[in-house]
């Protein structure tokens, strides 16, 4: 015995639906379901997210439906009253699938009815016809069309309506009956199946599932509250019965008995495994379409690229012809030209070349390239970026690697006043059906839940604002609540109130039982999507608050079905900086081009050593000025290797001292191998970009740049088992190139320290104007303050706080102090020992050393008490 749940909302029936999709999925498999439909109130939102899911979980086919909102109206009917009634629409293949995209799509660009929260998408049943093809539909719950026919008694009406499906779906129409405990369910089911067997249509048993378990009802009450602004104590407001969760087969053959025959029943449930039989594979995930770039005649695509490509790079070094560049330039380009060409990525470089250009030409300041695209000689030689990577040493591996395919990603800034129009630009050119910005999701974390369930059960805003803040936040997002009641709790205040008041007990369970689901929808701040084909054929499309179409499916979603994502970045320091040129020749006449400045100019060197760098981008913090002064920069390196250093792991190392020292020969320069100094040469010795552990890799370790990009990722996400499988590569590579064992292990470890380390979110820091407040606090509320620290003579000073940088979840050592306080950090994070040595955890813990403790200053607090260094 067993049942498909077909009729199944999710969290992105927003606010409505407490279900999300990996414990949806979780439990249709504990029940014995081999598929599982996902029909939210008329969006596809989930539908990725539901393929996904299915396959990472084994053995459950997922079915992309849509509870659809039907009219009998044309869809362009001004009449925003119109009647709407509810449709379960299925995909049973790709056709299906395209179809369903495109019904959803027009439902919300043209047929938005209603006003307010009654505001609903629509279509009408002309193009319900026009698009039925590979779709199964089901009459609905009692808010479709014949069940409210019935309801009216108007049962003419319903059969007519009936035998309007079922001429235009045959035998993909099923008349839907559920058993909610209504007496509205009993009228109606009793009609449906008179219906069923007088025109010959199936019957199929739902539940109009929002939420998994029976134990969730009362959480999803909440949800309904916060979604209408009402109280739970208030009588008139929504209510749902309490039994729309996701049923087994058991409990659907107990339905519908006290009015249906068993025969009827059990037929109604099996045809359920029926309908699931019906669906095949969607194969709509994988390859890249990638829009095509109109092209003169007698090219394609690769070879314009590379004419293009070409001609720039004579261009750029100054030449009369392409064969008289210089030769290394020459065959990097050829190279990357290839790799390209194999990867099938010239489409992709000639849209992203004919944007930025149109930018250029417009007057519209574009960025000079960010992250790892300047990389890339071809970006270089396009205009894409204005770095030359020859010239500083950057890896086009790094951007594209040939062993590891994906898509490649090029951000781009732009005037943030006017990125509108680079936008328009690609808008025009593509076609408005093919271009649309991306949707994002916001979910309700631990935080915002906590308060909103406080706010519908009528908790006193100070209680739960009090609550909230026990809640520490780790890179930018608070802790999960089965964390906040559990025996790691971060906040024992926290627990002790779970465990201790009833009250509190029974608001944190109902929060935590819809935390995580989603609230409202945006749009990403960057994010545009180009198609090779209408966008309403692959991907649902919407409008969102201000007009603008934006897809239905969020990022990673997006790229999953191989479209291309653009990132549209608007920069405000590309305007201030327009702004100042603008004003420049308004006052002087001078003209001046930003992408032409020298980067030699003595003045602007003295003026950086002198540190006034107020408004000076990624300079202005104090802590950043006191560096530059200590530098006195005499070169874009120099500030490039600052930037790159300033950071958790290389501040806390020492690093940039010994940057400093060395550059003005304080300090001997030394190589752990003199293979290594030609790569650390321009840095003084000292690994600070990402590439120089990349040329370590192939030019020590004898990695090709593509497995050195591969070690790079490791090392980033500390991946112990793949660590451990790079580490005996590289010692056994670096061996075959007579270095050292224990030299080559020793490096390799310095490589993976290159990386950052952390201390905890809740680790409290004892700052100058509020005493000891946690890492977290001061981040999720911008505390500006200053902090005490430790000299390595042991002199405490205190200094602003310059940078915070998130690191993600990660494993941390708890250490306890003799007075039973506790520190908890990443296990590579140095604390001050006694004999004032910096040392990672880790290191303390093997050789059992102590940590320094000093005197609190007194003017932090009235009585001193120890204090770790860190």
């Amino acid at each position: 015995m067993s049942f498909v749940g077909l009729h199944m909302h999710s969290d992105y029936s927003l606010l409505d639906g407490a279900s999300q999709l990996p414990d949806l999925v979780a439990r249709a498999k504990e029940l014995g379901m081999p598929a599982i439909a996902l029909t939210d109130h008329g969006v596809m939102y989930g539908a990725i997210e539901l393929l996904k899911v299915c396959k990472n979980q084994g053995n459950i086919r997922p079915i992309i439906g849509n509870e659809m909102y039907v009219i009998n109206s044309p869809i362009d009917d001004p009449n925003p009253r119109v009647r709407k009634y509810h449709q379960i629409v299925l995909a049973k293949n790709k056709k299906g699938y395209q179809n369903l995209v495109k019904l959803t799509s027009i439902s919300h660009l043209q047929g938005f009815k209603g006003r307010g929260i009654f505001a609903r998408p629509c279509i009408d049943k002309e193009h319900l016809e026009k698009y039925r093809e590979g779709l199964i539909v089901t009459s609905a719950c009692l808010g479709g069309e014949i069940p409210q026919a019935i309801l009216q008694s108007r049962p003419d009406v319903a059969r007519r309506v009936a035998a309007w499906y079922q001429e235009r779906f045959g035998e993909d129409f099923y008349l839907e009956i559920q058993d909610h405990g209504s007496p509205e369910d009993r009228i109606v089911n009793v009609e449906i199946v008179r219906i069923a067997q007088e025109l010959g249509i199936e019957l199929v048993a739902t539940n109009d599932s929002h939420f998994i378990s029976c134990f969730d009802v009362e959480a999803h009450d909440a949800l309904l509250c916060i979604q209408t602004g009402k109280l739970v104590v208030e009588d008139k407001r929504l209510r749902y019965s309490g039994t729309e969760y996701l049923k087994s087969a058991e409990e659907m053959h107990q339905l519908f008995r006290d009015h249906l025959p068993d025969d009827v029943i059990a037929k109604a449930i099996a045809n359920t495994l029926v309908i699931a039989s019906k669906i095949e594979d969607y194969n709509i995930l994988g390859e890249p379409k990638i829009p095509t770039f109109p092209v003169p005649d007698g090219y394609n695509e690769e070879t314009y690229m590379a004419e293009v490509a070409r001609q720039g790079l004579a261009e750029r070094l100054n030449c009369d012809r392409y064969e008289d560049c210089e030769e290394a330039y020459r065959d990097r380009l050829e190279y990357e030209i290839k790799m390209m060409h194999e990867m099938g990525f010239a489409s992709y470089f000639l849209v992203v070349w004919d944007y930025i250009k149109f930018a250029r030409d417009n007057n519209i300041p574009v960025g000079p390239g960010r992250g790892s695209a300047a990389g890339s000689l071809v970006a270089y030689c396009m205009g894409i970026t204005n770095i030359d990577p020859v010239h500083h040493g950057l890896l086009f591996e790094r951007f594209l690697n040939p062993e590891r395919k994906s898509m490649p990603d090029i951000d781009t800034d732009f005037c943030i006043d006017q990125r509108d129009k680079v936008i328009d630009y690609v808008t025009k050119k593509y076609g408005e059906d093919r271009v649309a910005q991306i949707i994002t999701f916001n979910r309700m974390t631990s935080k915002a839940v906590l308060k909103d369930v406080a706010r519908v059960l009528d908790i006193p805003y100070g209680e739960a604002d009090r609550m909230a803040k026990l809640i520490p936040v780790a890179r930018g997002k608070p802790a999960k609540l089965k964390v906040m009641i559990s025996d790691q709790t971060p906040a024992p205040e926290f627990k002790e109130k779970y465990e201790k008041d009833a009250r509190v007990k029974h608001w944190v369970d109902m929060a935590l039982r819809i935390e995580g689901t989603n609230k409202t929808f945006g749009v990403h701040a960057a994010g545009v999507v180009i198609s090779a084909v209408p966008l309403d054929e692959i991907v649902p499309l919407q409008r969102n608050n201000d007009g603008q179409v934006i897809t239905q499916y969020y990022m990673e979603d997006i790229e999953a079905c191989g479209l291309l994502k653009m990132d549209f970045l608007g920069l405000r320091n590309l305007t201030m900086i327009q702004k100042a040129i603008d004003l420049v020749q308004e006052t002087s006449g001078q003209a001046i081009d930003p992408d032409r400045l020298p980067m030699d100019d003595p003045k602007t060197y003295q003026l950086l050593a002198k540190g006034d760098l107020e408004g000076v981008f990624q300079l202005e913090s104090s802590g950043m000025r006191q560096i530059v002064r200590d530098l006195k920069p005499s070169n874009l390196e120099d500030i490039s290797s600052i930037l790159a250093l300033y950071r958790p792991g290389p501040l806390d190392a020492g690093l940039i001292p010994k940057f400093i020292n060395r550059k003005h020969g304080r300090e001997a320069i030394d190589y752990a191998d003199q293979m290594l100094q030609p790569i650390l040469n321009e840095t003084y010795g000292i690994m600070v970009y990402q590439e120089q552990i990349m040329k370590i890799a192939q030019d020590m370790g004898g990695y090709t740049l593509g497995e050195a990009d591969l070690l790079r990722r490791a090392m980033g996400k500390k991946k112990m088992s793949e660590m451990v499988k790079h580490q005996s590569t590289f010692v056994e590579g670096a061996k075959k190139n007579g270095v050292a064992e224990k030299v080559a292990a020793e490096l390799f470890d310095q490589m993976v320290l290159f990386a950052e380390y952390c201390l905890a979110a809740d680790t409290e820091v004892l700052t100058v104007e509020y005493g000891p407040i946690a890492i977290g606090k001061l981040v999720e509320e911008n505390i500006r303050c200053q902090v005490y620290c430790c000299n390595p003579d042991g002199y405490i000073y205190s200094q602003p706080i310059g940078q915070w940088h998130q690191r993600g979840e990660q494993e941390v050592i708890e250490y306890e102090l003799s007075d039973g306080r506790i520190i908890r950090a990443t296990a590579d994070h140095r604390f001050m020992t006694e004999e004032g040595e910096m040392l990672s955890l880790d290191e303390i813990f093997e050789r059992s050393l102590e940590l320094k403790q000093i005197p609190t200053p007194l003017l932090a607090i009235a009585q001193p008490s120890p204090l770790a260094t860190a």
